[in-house]
Order: C-alpha cells, then structure tokens, then sequence
C-alpha cells in the first residue's frame, strides 16, 4: 500500500499541546496518516533505552510506519577521507538508531560538488557509496532501506540520473525521489503528469519495476531561483510548484506505490492528509 506522512512534527501537533515524539505516532494516525520520518539532521542522538522503547511501541502499536534522515552535513565528494570516514559513521549511526526505533528506511544527502568538476565530484560519491555498502553489510544491516535523496541546488549532487546510478550499486540502496528538489534544481521542470512519468520510467528502467515500487519520496512545493532550491513553501503557494496532483496520476498509471513524506513548511501533516485525500480521490 501507499504511504503518507510527515517529515517531522507539524505546527499544529506542538498547537495541540504535544512534545514527544512518542505522542507523534497517535497524532498522525488520528488523521488518517500511515508514516512519519523523524530527522537526525544535526546528528544522531541516540535515545536512553526508556525512550527507545516508547517510541518504538508507541509508533508499532499505531501501525505507523517509522523512517529517520541522516544528518545534513554528510558529503561524499569531500575530498578530505577523514571527512568521508565521519559521513560513513554518520550513515551507520543513522542506521543503527532507525533499527533500534523499529525503523527501516535512512534517508541521506549524497554530496556537495565543493571545487571539483562535477564527474570528478560524482566518480568520487560512487566510490564512496561502494566503501558505505561493504560497512552496511559488515554491520548487518543490509536488511534497511538506504535512500540516497534528490537535491534541490546546483552546487549539490542528486540529480535523477545520478542518484540512480548510486542505487545502481547495490539493491540496499533505494531512491528517495524529492520532487520539490528536482522542480527547483531544473527551474519548475514538473507540471504535467508526464513530466512526472518521464522521471519515474527512466528509473525504472534502469533500476528494474520491483526496486522502484516502494520507493521513497519527499515532497512539497519549494522556492527556488538560479542556483536552485531556496526554501520549502506550503501549497498555498501559487508562485512555485510542483503540484501533487499529476504525480498521483503517474503514480496510479505505473502501478507505483511509494511512501510519501511532506516536507511543507510548518504544515506538513495537514499536506500529507491532502495528498492522501488527492490520491484517493482520483
């Protein structure tokens, strides 16, 4: 089945008077939603085993399904391998974390261009991502989901045909598709339901139909300009896209059914509820 939720917690779950994370689990079920991803964007903290285990049965009694993001500092490209060893541990420690929390999907940012050409910058991100597969297999913990995202800047690597070379690697790695990021970077590229059809078959076609059926997907509409993504917006926004709508329809017509994650800012469990009515609608 198809799933959607929040990246975080909304504005109105801190309304309500909520503060915990294990509280989440309820909240979003009340409203008809099916997954929450909780971000280690400043590093991860890893929970005492009291909270642990609240957390985690608070979200399993719920039947919500739990996804974590790995800290935003990670860089592949960095041509620093002391660095690189620090966004390995990063990944890891995400990793390691979610499972603990009864989570099985790490979203990641791959890298940053930096000062090197861009192929150079990539090359160096593969062959980093090979490093981070022996170091997940080596840890057991090749039964998680691994997504490297879509980037929203220029500066950043996470294009469509580059995170699918990433997932190219290994079957531990699965595409986290941020639609906002692809819109920004390619300056409002996605407007029609084929837009939308033209990512996803290419895809599929070079990671295969059963590895893209459950992929993981960000979405909301994003400010951007010449450099790329500027910041996230609400879908009151009628300047900048994208619009869920014609993804909903590409995503019935491939038979796809990822686990969709609002990232909008500040309303992101009210969004998630109306790309869920959206979907259903059709």
């Amino acid at each position: 089945m198809i799933k959607f939720g929040p990246s975080g917690n909304s504005e109105s779950f801190y309304a309500a008077g909520y503060a915990h994370t294990e509280q989440a689990a309820a909240f979003v079920k009340e409203r008809g939603l099916d997954c929450f991803e909780y971000s280690f964007g400043r590093g991860v903290r890893f929970f005492t085993p009291e909270k642990t285990e609240a957390v985690k049965s608070a979200f399993e009694r719920a039947g919500v399904e739990f996804s974590v993001h790995a800290p935003y500092f990670i860089n592949f490209a960095n041509p620093d391998n002391e660095m690189a060893e620090k966004s390995y541990g990063y990944v890891l420690d995400s990793a390691l974390a979610a499972k603990s929390l009864g989570g099985k999907r790490i979203v990641f940012h791959p890298a940053a261009q930096g000062k090197a050409a861009r192929e150079e910058a990539v090359a160096l991100t593969e062959t980093r991502l090979k490093v981070l597969r022996d170091l997940i297999y080596e840890n057991g913990l090749q039964d998680r989901m691994f997504c490297p995202e879509t980037m929203g800047k220029l500066a950043q690597i996470g294009t469509v045909e580059e995170i699918t070379r990433f997932c190219e690697i290994d079957p531990i790695y699965t595409p986290c598709i941020d639609f906002g990021h692809i819109n920004a970077r390619e300056q409002g590229s996605l407007k029609t339901s084929s837009d939308y059809r033209a990512r996803l078959e290419y895809m599929i076609e070079r990671l295969g139909y059963e590895r893209m059926k459950h992929f993981h997907c960000h979405f909301s509409k994003i400010m951007y300009g010449a450099k790329g993504e500027i910041k996230h917006l609400t879908f009151e926004d009628e300047v900048y896209g994208p619009d869920f709508e014609p993804l909903a329809v590409a995503l019935k017509d491939l038979d796809l059914e990822p686990y969709i994650v609002s990232e909008s800012a500040g309303r992101q469990t009210e969004e998630a509820m109306e790309m869920k009515k959206t979907y259903f609608g059709l």
